[in-house]
């Protein structure tokens, strides 16, 4: 090993941009374009000094989100690749303003296309052996979501399986192998003992980035989710020591996952 660990890290959700091309169109404050993105997962999840690769992405999720297929946009879908409304039913763009297929066009060949040409890239050409898409979830699921309400666990990992990170049915697909899973589970729950409980897809199973560069390259993808209550509280802005500090259990976490399944 050349001193770092072969993982891809993909930061998708991290950004806060908006996009020049839709500026003059936006309804959002910068603190609701924050609330509505993955606020710290840049801090929380940035090895890029430790882990092969680290992609991330500048523009906020609400107006480009890569974790969704190209196709999913207004008016078929309010939560799509590119958002109507945020997670907590608020509108995204001013009355009348929401980006036609032009624009949306527009603002998938200058940011959506380059992000995932980058991560399919870095697959080519890195020795990856596995890669982990990184979020971060609020504590409790927000009005847009069907199980609004219900307290989320402390980290969700999912590779599109059940609950135990297996096909969901016989002859079914998995991103990463379910003894894979449960070893990484396992990790977290001895880095973080006591702490809450850590679930394999539940209540996310993984999104588009993970399966579609899992099919494209066959190397295996975990989708990571941590509750944002473990460095928010109160509606307080998040400690940078504190942040620090989960940034470096969560590595111990994944890197202990790694020197048990590779050993």
């Amino acid at each position: 090993m050349n001193g770092r660990y072969p993982f891809l890290f993909s930061i998708p959700h991290g950004g806060v941009s908006v996009p020049p091309e839709i500026r003059g169109l936006v309804s959002l404050s910068k603190k609701e374009i924050v609330f509505n993105s993955d606020p710290h997962t840049r801090l929380l999840y940035g090895f890029d000094d430790r882990a092969e690769v680290l992609v991330d992405f500048d523009i906020s999720r609400i107006f480009v989100d890569t974790n969704r297929p190209p196709y999913e946009y207004p008016p078929r879908s309010q939560d799509g690749v590119v958002k109507v409304i945020t997670q907590d039913g608020t509108p995204v763009y001013r009355r009348g303003q929401v980006p036609g297929r032009e624009l949306i066009g527009t603002l998938l060949k200058d940011y959506y296309y380059p992000f995932h040409d980058r991560l399919a890239r870095a697959l080519d050409a890195s020795p990856i052996e596995i890669a982990f898409d990184c979020h971060s979830m609020l504590p409790r699921a927000p009005p847009v979501r069907p199980d609004a309400g219900r307290p989320r666990p402390l980290f969700c990992l999912s590779n599109r399986g059940d609950r135990q990170g297996r096909p969901v049915k016989r002859g079914g697909f998995v991103t990463c192998p379910p003894e894979w899973l449960q070893a990484l589970a396992r990790s977290f729950e001895a880095e973080f003992d006591g702490e809450g409980r850590i679930a394999m897809n539940d209540p996310f199973r993984g999104g588009f980035i993970s399966v579609a560069h899992y099919r494209r390259a066959r190397v295996p993808w975990v989708q990571i989710e941590i509750n944002r209550g473990l460095y928010e509280t109160g509606g307080n802005p998040a400690d940078e020591g504190r942040l620090t500090e989960l940034r470096e259990r969560i590595f111990s976490a994944v890197a202990g996952f790694w020197d048990e399944v590779s050993g």
